[in-house]
């Protein structure tokens, strides 16, 4: 794979990480930056607990194309 294909890669997997993120019940509307690079997914961010934390990346770990899951959210209790 060439990089330009790399990139394109990359940003469709990012798109769809984000779009099931948003789409999910557990994480509510809060808002979580997601890099890729070939398959390896970085999360950033926060969230209200570590339920929620941890819930991201189970979610993001079973994405077809999903490598890696490098999770950085911070919990911030409310």
């Amino acid at each position: 794979m060439n990089t330009m294909e790399s990139t394109l890669a990359s940003s469709a997997l990012s798109e769809q990480v984000a779009g099931i993120l948003s789409r999910s019940p557990y994480l509510g509307r809060r808002q979580v930056q997601v890099e890729t690079n070939e398959g390896n997914v970085r999360l950033e961010g926060t969230v209200s607990s570590y339920y929620q934390k941890q819930m991201a990346q189970e979610i993001v770990r079973r994405v077809d194309g999903v490598q890696k899951v490098e999770n950085q959210l911070r919990v911030a209790w409310s």
